[in-house]
């Protein structure tokens, strides 16, 4: 049975478009720009950090 793995890191956003470079240490890459779908959360493909809409946001960025 395989097991599902938690995110490193999950971090509540405002708009539904985040930029992840990793942070510091062994997480870091390249700066990329991610934009959320209709679930309001996204992951990145690098490090695996999970972004989430924040209750009440509006969700607009760039």
């Amino acid at each position: 049975m395989a097991t599902v793995a938690e995110p490193p890191e999950t971090i509540d956003v405002e708009t539904t478009t985040v930029a992840c470079d990793g942070g510091d240490g062994p997480l870091g890459h390249p700066r990329v720009y991610l934009h959320m779908q209709a679930a309001g959360r996204i992951d990145c493909p690098y490090c695996g950090r999970r972004f989430i809409l924040k209750d009440g946001a509006s969700g607009g960025g760039h």
